[in-house]
């Protein structure tokens, strides 16, 4: 919710009223390491020592190195530290907190650590530490890499990113020193990417103050007027609020019920971010403030929200039960809007002990209060999510790709829907039944092919809503729509399907690499070599060949040649030589591989179009050839092989300009579908005229799948206009002319050539 408490004691006097929480202690009394020692009272002495020995490490290694403040550089590791032991981290983590930036700042190398504190220690230190040392093209792509290097390491053990957001915070409580411009920079990154990690790890009081920073060095003017705002409102509210306090105490100690109360307050960013959202302004915002009440167990939670309810009206439609349906990193509350006697909306949230340290902590909470029973379940907090971005990583190799599937995930609200078998789920709000279906399995996902909410079937991109019951139906020939892409809203869904797709280009384009190496050997005089692996002669002749080329694996030069990023005559006039220098005669080289074996070897050296190539083939926009037109094959790089018309000027000009790679190419005899053809028809306005069009092209058997027209054509006695129509081939277009031709309301029609 965006609330910030500002008082622990009990309801009498509600002191943090008053104000903030108190800022952090002076730099020179937090950042000493004597004042460290005193906060990791929970370790053992022999860890303490090795902690001792890691600040001394870190202390050389950062010598006559100074912040931008004119302090020593180690006074922001002890800080870093600092903020763990608050944690209670344990020894491994401490002491890498004090050498996160070793290995980035300082030269020191990761065999180094190892040697001196073990490799665990060593493996958070690497998580750390930023990829500065390599080469990027780009500050966006280097600054990707390094948060994907973070995040994977982070969910291989969780304490990298504790490490890593304390140390973001105490960077930005200390970022005045900047330049303006660099404080932004990094207050824009804090609110994109660190804010929601915390967020989705259930680190509350980390993800309000990473708010609060960004939005105060990112909008100075509008924070420092909404902060006069609040306090002014702090001033007029206060007999509201001590009434209020009186009627609830009164209330539960009738009820006998002890209970601790505690005041909250909205936080300046969320007061901006609902001005800003639902065009408010700031006298319209009326729940700035609210109240927690902290129980002793369960169903005490229940008997509160029955006393307040009975104190003041509820607000119909504000009730939310988190504790029987926990957000996705682990929340738990009971939430309830009540009438004021003043008439404004108070905002209550009951919660146990045990939920409150959830709440606060999230992930951190495992260390924090693990002697306390409740560690199992603060454990498990986001690790659904940490398992995630390993599965995206396995479909994802772009380091900016990652990281946009990383952004997506970190949505803070949420819908909870139900399996048929009524387990609920937690998906990002606007979240499709494409969406439930991967997050329930990849092979659901990869073979949805319709699904049905609250038992009514609905297309695949509704938009789901907390308590609906979902039901996929999957087909086992279904496939991923890349359309899917336009609307899914999870990360995991998103790198699915483009990791399907990848690979189906991927087998689509080695195909049409085998063919236009073929027919390319075939210039050469020469059959295509056996790639059966049992064949080792063959195989260590391919192996040699992908190796010249550069290819790890014969598969990948084919994929190369199919995408146009090998040539397949050059490839073709290097496995000639090789087999020269051998002795092979070209007779003795067997055509085999699957269903391109002799007996459907492409004719005369061309490469057969039938419609059925897929991505790794694609019919010109500029010309839309069809059956029956002479054609000829462009091989452009990385994008598969693009046909044209043989007359098509924009053809004719990358000819001239790119000549080697033109390839041969023909039509199949057995066509599998229906070509694109453009036609342009000039017509005698009058009503039901596109009816007779309509109705001509249907009696042709030809199919209409575009039409576009001039704005101004209905004030025309005759118009123009583009149809773009399915046919099977040049013979059926010319009888759809026809056709259309002794339509009365047809002046002229003809075939619209580039």
């Amino acid at each position: 919710m965006g609330l910030r408490s500002f008082a622990t004691a009990h309801i009498p006097g509600l002191t943090g009223l008053a104000g903030p929480k108190a800022a952090p202690a002076p730099a020179s009394e937090a950042s000493s390491f004597d004042s460290l020692v005193t906060r990791l009272h929970y370790l053992p002495k022999a860890d303490i020592k090795r902690i001792r020995e890691a600040y001394k490490f870190a202390d050389e290694a950062h010598l006559g190195q100074f912040r931008a403040s004119g302090e020593p550089y180690i006074t922001h590791p002890i800080a870093v530290a600092g903020l763990c032991a608050d944690w209670r981290l344990d020894a491994q983590a401490i002491m890498a907190a004090l050498m996160h930036d070793a290995m980035e700042d300082c030269g020191v190398t990761k065999t180094e650590l190892i040697e001196r504190f073990e490799a665990p220690t060593a493996e958070l230190v690497d998580g750390l530490t930023k990829l500065d040392k390599l080469q990027f093209s780009t500050r966006e792509e280097s600054q990707a890499e390094s948060f994907r290097k973070m995040l994977l390491a982070m969910a291989r053990d969780v304490r990298v990113i504790l490490i890593k957001l304390a140390d973001r915070l105490h960077n930005m409580r200390t970022m005045q020193h900047m330049a303006f411009d660099k404080r932004r920079r990094i207050a824009r990154e804090t609110l994109d990417i660190y804010a929601p990690i915390a967020h989705r790890l259930g680190l509350n009081e980390i993800y309000r103050e990473l708010q609060e920073l960004s939005f105060q060095y990112i909008h100075p003017w509008r924070h420092a007027a909404l902060a006069k705002a609040v306090t002014k409102a702090r001033g007029h509210r206060r007999d509201l609020v001590t009434r209020i306090e009186r009627d609830v105490q009164k209330a539960f100690t009738e009820a006998n019920l002890r209970v601790e109360i505690q005041g909250r307050e909205k936080t300046l960013f969320s007061i901006y971010k609902k001005m800003s959202e639902k065009h408010l302004s700031f006298a319209q915002v009326s729940d700035i403030f609210g109240f927690r009440v902290i129980v002793q167990d369960l169903p005490q939670c229940y008997w509160s929200l029955g006393v307040l309810h009975q104190l003041y009206k509820p607000q119909p439609g504000r009730f939310k039960d988190y504790i029987a349906i926990p957000k996705p990193n682990g929340y738990q509350s009971l939430h309830t809007t009540l009438v004021s006697p003043l008439g404004t909306p108070v905002e209550f949230q009951m919660r146990t002990e045990a939920m409150h340290m959830v709440a606060e902590k999230g992930v951190a909470a495992h260390w924090l209060y693990k002697s306390k029973g409740d560690s199992k379940a603060a454990q498990q907090l986001g690790s659904r999510w940490l398992q995630s971005l390993l599965d995206i990583q396995d479909e994802t190799r772009d380091a900016t790709e990652f990281l946009e599937h990383v952004k997506i995930d970190l949505f803070p609200d949420a819908v909870y829907v139900f399996t048929p078998k009524s387990k609920i789920m937690a998906l990002p709000k606007g979240a499709t039944p494409v969406d439930f279906a991967y997050a329930i399995h990849s092979d659901v996902g990869d073979h949805c092919v319709a699904a049905k909410v609250n038992g009514e079937a609905v297309p695949l991109r509704t938009e789901l809503r907390s308590g609906d019951v979902i039901e996929v139906v999957t087909a086992a020939g279904a496939r991923p729509n890349p359309a899917w892409l336009s609307f899914v809203r999870t990360g995991r869904a998103r790198s699915k399907i483009r990791h399907f797709l990848k690979n189906l280009e991927q087998e689509e384009s080695r195909e049409l690499g085998h063919k236009m190496l073929a027919q390319a050997l075939r210039a050469e005089g020469l059959a295509l070599p056996s790639l059966d692996e049992e064949d080792t002669a063959a195989a260590q002749l391919w192996q040699d060949l992908a190796r010249w080329a550069g290819n790890r694996h014969v598969d990948e030069l084919l994929v190369e040649i199919g995408l146009g990023r090998k040539i397949a005559s050059i490839v073709a006039k290097k496995l000639a030589r090789t087999l020269s220098e051998q002795g092979q005669r070209p007779d003795a080289v067997l055509l085999t591989m699957g269903r391109f074996a002799t007996d459907d070897a492409p004719s005369q050296g061309q490469v057969l179009i039938d419609g059925s190539e897929g991505a790794s083939v694609r019919l010109a926009t500029c010309c839309r050839p069809i059956p029956g037109d002479d054609i000829k094959g462009y091989l452009g790089r990385g994008e598969g092989l693009v046909i044209h018309t043989g007359e098509c000027a924009v053809g004719r000009r990358l000819f001239q300009r790119d000549s080697e790679h033109w390839i041969a190419v023909g039509w199949a005899e057995e066509l599998s579908r229906s070509f694109e053809a453009e036609i342009g028809v000039l017509m005698r306005n009058g009503k039901g005229v596109l009816a007779q069009i309509a109705t001509a092209v249907s009696s042709a058997e030809a199919d209409i799948t575009h039409i576009a027209m001039s704005d101004d054509a209905a004030q025309r006695e005759t118009a123009e206009m583009t149809l773009l129509l399915a046919v099977r081939d040049r013979l059926h277009l010319a009888d759809t002319l026809r056709t259309l031709k002794r339509s009365n309301a047809v002046m002229r029609v003809w075939r619209v050539k580039p």
